[in-house]
């Protein structure tokens, strides 16, 4: 797996923006996924994962019902659709994987890509 996060860029609050994970390896089909955010002077926090198959998801609790992820296994690419943003959501975003299904520790997750700066402005 080897991970590169793109789609960041500036956005008023209130608006929305969808990131990409791209995978230029050969075992995305098969990786449970996430995505995180680290922002200025914070720690690295969960956000979204989903499995290899999709059919489970989980969220942080303060994205549940804003961000949705999502995965094309063709493309071998995951994505995070993210809406009615706001300044806390402002943080470089990362993805990764893991094989702890469920987990919202990073320390669970690895081969981590390069990340997208996400700047909301209020």
């Amino acid at each position: 797996v080897q991970l590169q996060a793109s789609g960041g860029g500036l956005v008023q609050a209130g608006g929305s923006l969808r990131l990409s994970c791209a995978d230029s390896g050969n075992t995305f089909s098969t990786s449970t996924m996430g995505w995180f955010r680290q922002a200025p002077g914070k720690e690295r926090e969960f956000v979204a994962g989903i499995t290899w198959n999709d059919r489970t998801t989980w969220y942080a609790a303060s994205v549940k019902g804003r961000f949705t992820v999502s995965r094309d296994n063709d493309k071998k690419t995951m994505y995070l659709q993210m809406n009615y943003l706001n300044a806390e959501d402002t943080a470089v975003y990362y993805c990764a994987v893991t094989i702890r299904h469920g987990s919202l520790r990073s320390r669970d997750f690895g081969s981590w890509g390069q990340g997208t700066l996400v700047t909301v402005s209020s």
